[in-house]
């Protein structure tokens, strides 16, 4: 069906008609008179001439007035409403928060037997965990030394797809404030319903920025009946070359040696999540896996129509009009004339 969105400004359609009534004519210089000896003649040319001009200033009052109307049309933003959608009944709420952290480009992790940085895992890994999302509301929070709200819940899975394939390593700070990252989530979870608020938190590190610590936050987590489910992310150990690149000197090192897994665990538990250990690809894709199996609860249907704005049609014919007219006048060396049909 077809809407508008602000139908009042039709009542300005006579406005026109209005001021042509109330204002009155410019005033028209006085002419002096010429006596010549071919009167008569010079009548009737001026008549045929005259009739074509009243005629001409018709056509193009019409065309005026017919632009005015069309773009009054264009402003009162006409759009087709479609069918109703019906949305599923039946989802969670999901904010995902992850880790952008300077550790984070460390090449632990391992896609396709080719060594990666654990933001590259995490992407392939979350890509087809969104996907996999329909019916849910996905949230993306992204936390570095700051914590920001990159999508908001919302069913567009796409969106938050690629907000989160275009996410850097560094672009919120290189530290770690794991703490506002579950106040932010938090604060944009705590309006849904009870039964379907989760968080799935995903680092490497241990909480080295913000203004709130992990614990106080989980605390008012659990207060908002907030799952928290976190996943600690990093190799156990990796092999460090030596000199050069060579093999000479080379040593193994635990690359996680500063993951807080402590503190993870006790957010969890706090909220009544769980902690999970991603020490490769296959793991993290494997806890990605165990948290499909989350039971959906019950939420309100909603009810969506898709809008089409149809302005632009209104609004192009009108630019077509003026423009035809403009070309006219050029051509036939058309004048411009009062709202009394003189020249």
């Amino acid at each position: 069906m077809l809407e508008l969105e602000w139908p009042w400004i039709l009542l300005a359609a006579p406005l026109p008609l209005i001021i042509y009534k109330l204002i009155p004519p410019a005033a028209q210089a006085n002419e002096r008179a010429l006596k010549v000896p071919f009167y008569r003649e010079l009548v009737s040319n001026t008549y045929t001439s005259t009739v074509e001009i009243k005629s001409s200033n018709t056509y193009t009052i019409w065309l005026l007035g017919l632009i005015w109307l069309l773009l009054l049309l264009a402003a009162s933003q006409p759009k087709w409403l479609g069918d109703p959608v019906q949305l599923k009944g039946s989802g969670r709420d999901l904010m995902l928060a992850v880790d952008l952290s300077g550790s984070m480009e460390i090449r632990d992790m391992e896609l396709n037997n080719q060594a990666v940085d654990r933001l590259t895992a995490t992407k392939h890994v979350l890509t087809d965990f969104i996907q996999r999302r329909r019916g849910d509301r996905i949230g993306l929070i992204l936390f570095g030394s700051q914590a920001y709200l990159q999508a908001p819940l919302t069913f567009d899975l796409k969106t938050v797809k690629t907000l989160m394939d275009e996410s850097n390593i560094g672009i919120a700070g290189n530290k770690t404030a794991i703490g506002d990252a579950l106040g932010l989530s938090v604060k944009h979870l705590r309006n849904r319903p009870e039964e379907s608020r989760v968080l799935i938190l995903l680092t490497d590190g241990a909480n080295t920025a913000g203004q709130i610590s992990p614990i106080q936050a989980a605390k008012l987590a659990q207060e908002k009946q907030i799952k928290i489910y976190a996943i600690g992310m990093g190799a156990d150990e990796m092999i460090q070359p030596g000199l050069f690149g060579s093999s000479i000197g080379a040593r193994k090192v635990n690359p996680s040696a500063d993951l807080d897994e402590k503190t993870l665990t006790e957010i969890a538990e706090l909220t009544g999540g769980q902690y999970f250990r991603a020490r490769n690809t296959e793991e993290l894709d494997k806890i990605y896996q165990l948290l499909d199996q989350l039971e959906p609860v019950d939420q309100e249907e909603e009810v969506f129509r898709p809008s089409k704005a149809l302005y632009p049609w209104p609004l192009a014919s009108a630019l077509i009009i003026s423009l035809l007219m403009a070309l006219s006048s050029l051509w036939s060396g058309f004048r411009p004339f009062n709202k009394r049909g003189q020249v």
